[in-house]
Order: C-alpha cells, then sequence, then structure tokens
C-alpha cells in the first residue's frame, strides 16, 4: 500500500483517483475527484480531469473506496469518559448518570472527554457529529477546541433549558443572550457550525422551545432535542401537558425544518404526520434504543412518508459501519420480519442515511455527505483489498453488511488528512489516553453518580472471591 501521510501531504490541487468513487448513484469506477481550497473543485472521469488539469498532483489509489465520511446526527462528547457506566442499566440514564457526570466535569476534564470522543468518531469514519450540548456549565469553549484540533466537523449545541436538566439554570433573559452569542461566535466557521438545544421538552417553558426554536431557523441553524424516547417521559409529559412530547413540541410551535428530533422511538401515527408535515427531522439511533431497552423509531416508514432522516450514534460506538448494519438490523427485525420485507432498504437507502439523509437533516446538506462539486471533502478511504469484499457483487450492501473502521484507511476533512489506519497524522493520540487513564478514575468517583446495577467485572470478582 502506497505511503499514505506522503502521497497527501499535501492536497491543495490534487486529483485522487480511487478504484471506485461513491457518487449518488453508487460506486463508480474510472472516476476521480480534484480538491482545492478544501472542497471538490471538480468530479469527472480521471482522464478526463488528468487532461483539463495538467499541473495538478495525482494520487492513484486503485484498491480504495473512496466515499463521503459518515455523519452522526446524535452524540454527546462530553459524555465519553463515563461511556461503559451504563451498559445494562434501566431507562433514563441521563438522570442518573449523564447529568452528574458532565455537571460534575471541570474544563480540563470537558476538553479531555471532547477530545478523546472526537478522535473515537473520526476513528469511525465519521467526518462530521452533532453534539447535543454539554451539561457542563462554561466550558463549551473547550469541547469545540478538542474537535478542531483533532479535525472533526462539529454541529455543537448551546442548551436552553431554563426549567432545569443541566448543572445550572440561568434566567430566560441570560439564556437568550447566550443562545445569541453562541450562534454569533461560529457564525462561518469552516469546521465549527453553532446549534441550540433543549434538553427534552419538559425542562423548558413553552415559551422557550417556541423561542429557541424560531432563533435558530432565523440563524440557519439546528435546533435539537430529544423527543419521545421513554415511556416515563411520554406519560409526564400527558399528565402535565395533556399532549404527547412532540404533539407538545407541534402545539408550542417548535418544530420546522430547522428542528432535529433525537429518537423518536415510541411515536404515533399522528406524530409521524406531525413529522412530516412539518419537514422535522429525526436522528434514528438504533444502538442506542437496543442497549437502553427503548423502542424501534419507524425509519421504513418514516423514509416511506418522506421524512427526513439520518443515523446517530447517541455516543453508543462510534463505527459507522456498525451503526449502518444495525440500522438495517433493527428495522428488519422490528418491521420487515413481520411484513416479509427481506429488502428493508436494500442496502443503499443505509449508505445514504449515513452519509447525504444524515447531513441535510442536520442542517449540512449544502456544506458535507456528497462527493460533489463544491462541497468541502469530507470523506474515507476504505480498502477493498479485504476478504469481506471479495469477491464482490454489491459494494453498496457489502458495505453495510460486511464494512467495519478497521477497514479505513483514511480520514479527510476539509480536504486535510486526518488519520491514517485509525490514528491521527499530526498529534500524539496515545498521550491523551494515557492522561486519561490517570485522570478518569477520580472524576467518576467524585461524580454524583447512581447505577442501579453492578459491574460486570465486580460480578465476577464476587463470584471467584
Amino acid at each position: 500500500m502506497a505511503d499514505l501521510r506522503q502521497t497527501f501531504a499535501r492536497t491543495e490541487n490534487l486529483i485522487v483517483a480511487p478504484g471506485r468513487l461513491m457518487l449518488p448513484r453508487g460506486p463508480q469506477p474510472g472516476m476521480a475527484v480534484l480538491i482545492r481550497d478544501g472542497r471538490f473543485y471538480r468530479v469527472d472521469t480521471f482522464a478526463r480531469l488528468r487532461a483539463a488539469h495538467p499541473e495538478a498532483t495525482v494520487a492513484e489509489l486503485p484498491g480504495h473506496l473512496l466515499m463521503p465520511g459518515f455523519v452522526d446526527t446524535h452524540t454527546h462528547l462530553t459524555q465519553s469518559l463515563g461511556k461503559s457506566l451504563v451498559f445494562g442499566e434501566p431507562s433514563e440514564i441521563f438522570r442518573r448518570i449523564w447529568v452528574p457526570l458532565e455537571g460534575s466535569l471541570d474544563e480540563h476534564m470537558v476538553y479531555l472527554s471532547s477530545k478523546l470522543a472526537a478522535l473515537e468518531c473520526l476513528r469511525g469514519g465519521f467526518t462530521t457529529a452533532v453534539d447535543a450540548g454539554t451539561r457542563s456549565a462554561g466550558h463549551i469553549g473547550r469541547l469545540v477546541d478538542a474537535a478542531r484540533e483533532t479535525g472533526l466537523r462539529l454541529v455543537v449545541a448551546q442548551i436552553c433549558n431554563d426549567l432545569g436538566g443541566a448543572a445550572q439554570v440561568p434566567d430566560r433573559a441570560q439564556i437568550l443572550r447566550r443562545a445569541e452569542a453562541h450562534l454569533a461566535t461560529y457564525c462561518g466557521d469552516a469546521l465549527i457550525h453553532p446549534s441550540l438545544a433543549i434538553s427534552i421538552p419538559e425542562v423548558a417553558s413553552g415559551g422557550m422551545l417556541r423561542d429557541v426554536s424560531a432563533m435558530a431557523a432565523a440563524a440557519g441553524a439546528t435546533f435539537q432535542t430529544h423527543v419521545n424516547e421513554h415511556l416515563v417521559a411520554v406519560e409526564r409529559s400527558l399528565v402535565a401537558n395533556g399532549r404527547r412530547p412532540l404533539e407538545h413540541l407541534a402545539h408550542v410551535g417548535a418544530l420546522g425544518r430547522q428542528t432535529l428530533i433525537a429518537h423518536s422511538t415510541l411515536i404515533t401515527p399522528s406524530e409521524l404526520n406531525l413529522l412530516c408535515d412539518s419537514g422535522t427531522a429525526v436522528a434514528y439511533n438504533p444502538v442506542a434504543s437496543v442497549w437502553k431497552g427503548n423502542a424501534i423509531a419507524p425509519a421504513l416508514q418514516m423514509q416511506a412518508l418522506g421524512i427526513r432522516f439520518g443515523l446517530g450514534t447517541d455516543g453508543t460506538r462510534a463505527d459507522g459501519f456498525r451503526l449502518m448494519d444495525a440500522a438495517e438490523t433493527m428495522q428488519r427485525a422490528g418491521y420487515g420480519l413481520a411484513s416479509g420485507d427481506s429488502s428493508c432498504g436494500g442496502g443503499w437507502l443505509w449508505v445514504e442515511a449515513a452519509t447525504r439523509m444524515a447531513a441535510e437533516a442536520s442542517g449540512l446538506g449544502a456544506v458535507t455527505g456528497t462527493i460533489a462539486e463544491g462541497l468541502a471533502a469530507d470523506f474515507l478511504l476504505v480498502d477493498l483489498d479485504r476478504p469481506e469484499f471479495t469477491p464482490s457483487h454489491d459494494l453498496t450492501w457489502e458495505l453495510v453488511r460486511y464494512g467495519n473502521r478497521d477497514q479505513i484507511d483514511a480520514v479527510f476533512t476539509n480536504g486535510r488528512l486526518r488519520l491514517v489506519q485509525g490514528w491521527p497524522v499530526d498529534w500524539d493520540a496515545r498521550v491523551l489516553l494515557r492522561e486519561i487513564r490517570a485522570l478518569t478514575a477520580p472524576a467518576i468517583a467524585a461524580a454524583p453518580i447512581q447505577r442501579i446495577h453492578p459491574t460486570a467485572d465486580s460480578l465476577l470478582a464476587a463470584r471467584t472471591a
């Protein structure tokens, strides 16, 4: 294999000619891209690009697929230090684990957690992540620093709760001032995209839900919230408002094309109509649904109705290929088997949902998610010289069923090489890992976390004592 670090030491005015190029019409041979100013300047046949741009440097990679980077439509970068504390726990772990943990992190620990999570994203092929906002008060700048240092494209939310659900809850005027400042700070940034969020509808007044959603829409930003994920949350909303959470959002005027709903697993036919009619997007988080014991979002039905959605991890596991597999598997198990649907999207749907559709749902359809002229050069080089892709009869399906992150040889954002075979090219990730190992145990011990079940390791130790 070519030395990718050397090949991509400079990516300005560079023609990349892979064995296959993943385009909207599928993986195509004989195609290439010209990269300039961090963007796909031109997409054409290799022969035509070479003839039209004889001055350009050429990188020929016949054994690779060049495909768009994955877009994670829903994650939490500042939860990475406690990621395995939630295994086997009952629902609403945010109340017992995430709010206590995030609220206890100081500025440096927010930075370490975010950088670790950003690294995991990139290792899994995610060139973009949509962060729902940190509950650690006042440290969002360090989260951004971490993403920027790794090269991860980030949609980052400022949480705007006015009734709870965060480490500190300021008054309404202060919340709105912070929201405006957040939107202004990252407006026009090449890598960081501002967003506004309310953790769950019940931690905000109707007026705050409406105003924050409208503020995001006016700024061309995304408004995020978690909705219809847990049965108990649905029931609390019915008791408090006489409406289910999604119905409540519609009632107060918080839905729209700017709105990105995480989960929507417990959803009625009439609520599907609300999503469809309003243009609201959904983050479909299949691994999180299984790990947390939630229902499965009806993604195939959403697709049939024209509801916008993309795939998200919810911080569970940063592997874009395994996420696509889980997305298809959950639809098959939850709906396809009962209806005799042996296709369940035909493979192509899940590649689209992890790339182009995810970017569009995140408000970044004009920025990334597709190999197209003018869009950011956020892409992966996938090694096709692997047993999993030999022989190859339907590469799109094979990416869903056989792909995994160890097949990713290189990750790029804004035309820059960020990782080669899972490790950064311009900073030492192992130094970061050593520091995290040294500091995490005291940080976790200091957080008022409440676990229901003991860890598996502790049970095994007790059994053999």
